[in-house]
């Protein structure tokens, strides 16, 4: 099981990334003290996402994250009601796929269902 994955936002756009995964079904939870203000942690079933504010933040040309989003063409419109970009991608494996692009330029795959299990 993946537990978490880090990325890295500008700063002063934590907020917005945070609104960002929150409209694809995750929650802010706490994160440790010791931490500070500079990252923040959203979660959804277990697995999560750590914001991280930092000047000079990175961002992969081809990597990026995929979540399977149970209420994909709802998520894909409150995103785009948000003022995120978003565009639909073919399909593979027969389930719709989309990307958005989240604060700070990083590519987030949108999947309606997950790629049936290898045999």
């Amino acid at each position: 099981m993946l537990q978490h994955v880090s990325i890295e936002v500008p700063p002063g756009e934590l907020e917005r990334s945070v609104e960002f995964w929150r409209l694809v079904g995750f929650e802010r939870v706490g994160s440790p003290e010791a931490l500070g203000d500079s990252i923040v942690w959203v979660e959804r079933e277990g697995t999560q996402v750590h914001l991280i504010a930092t000047e000079g933040h990175t961002v992969p040309v081809l990597g990026h994250s995929a979540v399977v989003v149970p209420d994909h063409a709802g998520a894909k419109q409150r995103l785009r009601d948000s003022g995120f970009e978003v565009t639909d991608h073919r399909q593979l494996w027969g389930a719709d796929r989309a990307f958005a692009i989240a604060p700070g330029g990083h590519r987030v795959e949108l999947m309606a269902a997950p790629p049936p299990r290898s045999a």
